[in-house]
């Protein structure tokens, strides 16, 4: 069993994140980042698995989520991925590879573009790197009711858009565990990330990302397979992984398949 050390590291200004660390020290390290609404916890089993492989791993509660504290909303994208090199530059690592899903995936594609010297490798999952219209809209609602009522009050809908009711209906564990992260986080912490979201805008620039990596998207993930199709197209050094009959957190609703495509770009990319 995987031992995880837990620590905070002040970025100044009143912003600690939560960082749990496992595998060799003296391994290439991997950076892990989290859905909204979520925490580290849901990377856990991969973080193991990539330390029983010898990697050096650091799983990141993004500010206002886990053990993370928030800041004032709202937020933008860049200044999510400016925390990530942050927390890089105070254990001392130069470069890190970097696996993110959703709000995750797109820290990672700002990291690919802004601070491309401080990455290893990408593995982006389930994220776009636009926010049209329609699916800006939806988080002005979401950030009234969390406002309202609290995180709590959009777990239902939440774990439902993320895993289907069948899926929830066969793993009630996992329902409950997601329920619980959601209505753990930060009001602040999620309405800032959701507006990050809502103005994230990199996708003329991401033919800029010139690491290697790999998307990864669930098949049932409404038009992320589209959108994720399309990225792949313009990112020089893309290959894309599509999971099949898996939703939003294919990490979790099928793990043999996702992590088959994580240990996967490893072996083509080796540390």
């Amino acid at each position: 069993m995987t031992n995880f050390s837990h620590r905070q590291i002040d970025l100044s200004g009143g912003l600690r994140i939560g960082v749990e660390t496992a595998g060799n020290p003296r391994g290439a390290p991997v950076v892990f980042s989290h859905a909204i609404l979520t925490s580290s916890v849901m990377w856990r089993a991969q973080a193991s698995l990539l330390a029983d492989h010898g990697f050096r791993v650091l799983l990141l509660d993004t500010r206002g989520h886990g053990s993370s504290t928030p800041l004032s909303a709202p937020y933008a994208i860049e200044d999510l991925a400016d925390d990530v090199v942050r927390v890089l530059d105070a254990l001392d690592i130069q470069r890190a590879h970097f696996v993110g899903l959703s709000l995750g995936g797109m820290t990672g594609f700002s990291l690919g573009i802004r601070h491309p010297a401080r990455i290893a490798s990408l593995v982006l999952c389930d994220a776009r790197a636009d926010a049209p219209a329609s699916y800006a809209a939806p988080w002005d609602e979401r950030i009234d009711i969390a406002r309202q009522y609290g995180c709590g009050a959009l777990a239902e809908s939440t774990v439902e858009r993320w895993f289907g009711k069948d899926f929830l209906a066969s793993h009630p564990y996992v329902k409950a565990q997601f329920v619980e992260l959601i209505a753990g986080t930060s009001v602040e912490g999620f309405a800032g990330c959701a507006r990050a979201i809502q103005k994230l805008d990199l996708l003329d620039q991401v033919d800029r990302i010139k690491v290697p990596t790999t998307l990864v998207v669930g098949a049932k993930d409404g038009v992320l397979p589209e959108a994720m199709s399309e990225l792949a197209k313009r990112l020089p050094q893309a290959v894309l992984d599509v999971i099949p009959a898996a939703g939003h957190l294919p990490n979790i609703d099928q793990p043999v398949a996702f992590n088959a495509s994580l240990l996967g770009h490893f072996e083509r990319y080796k540390a």
